[in-house]
């Protein structure tokens, strides 16, 4: 199974900023290929851009969330079939910032998830803890649930990832060690067997501050397949790093 670097660009990057970006990293995908697989979710409105200068390096192009619905009255949504026609392979869904910023439930995230799997794209359904929860000794309960409510019934290991993004860790500089991400990744891949009968072949990234600092322990953790990278992914050059890392 090949792993997976996966950059969420956020709320960042005007269309000169984001061509430079992509630019620079399909010029380095094509000089020097990679064993992972590379993607990038840039925001909406420069999707059509960087799907262009994307080309031919072989870069996959995600969306950073999507509407449950289709098409309909949603003013300032975007719909999995917009992103799948805008040259989208991959959608994130679930983030814990669109978790707490607009008050998605898990029944959201599996609603969007639903929508996105309608449309011929890979999910990557995002999950993680507060640091209350870690604390309060209950990470393993809350990734449980989270998987249990979040993942649709009757997924293939083809149609979606899983990424572990621990809430305290994401833009904060603190990271878990490799042997807490290890814990949670295991406990995550025994939760989705037991929902999907699906396992090995689920790729689990793990997010949360990854640098190239700490990206060689990080990918090198157990059951870890691959970054979901933030902050880092706006860097040609410390995306490129974690990349080789991953790969």
């Amino acid at each position: 199974m090949r792993k997976l670097c996966a950059g969420n660009w956020k709320m960042n990057g005007l269309k000169a900023e984001a061509l430079a970006l992509v630019r620079g990293l399909a010029a380095r995908v094509k000089a020097e290929p990679l064993a992972c697989d590379v993607l990038v979710c840039p925001p909406a409105t420069v999707l059509a851009a960087v799907a262009a200068a994307i080309g031919d390096s072989g870069i996959a192009l995600g969306g950073q969330d999507c509407h449950p619905a289709d098409r309909g009255a949603h003013t300032g949504d975007v719909s999995a079939p917009m992103l799948k026609d805008a040259g989208c392979r991959f959608v994130i869904v679930g983030h814990s910032e669109r978790r707490a910023d607009h008050g998605e439930s898990d029944a959201m995230v599996r609603a969007k998830g639903e929508a996105a799997l309608r449309a011929g794209l890979s999910v990557i359904f995002c999950i993680g803890e507060t640091l209350a929860e870690r604390d309060a000794g209950r990470t393993l309960e809350v990734v449980g649930r989270q998987i249990e409510s979040s993942l649709p019934p009757g997924l293939e290991a083809g149609d979606f990832a899983v990424a572990y993004e621990p809430v305290w860790a994401i833009g904060t500089g603190r990271t878990p060690t490799a042997a807490q991400v290890a814990e949670v990744h295991g406990h995550i891949r025994r939760a989705i067997a037991a929902k999907t009968r699906e396992q090995d072949s689920v790729r689990l990234l793990y997010g949360g501050s990854v640098k190239p600092e700490n990206a060689v322990a990080l990918m090198a953790a157990g059951d870890v397949d691959g970054a979901l990278v933030g902050g880092a992914s706006l860097v040609a050059a410390d995306f490129w790093a974690i990349a080789r890392a991953c790969g």
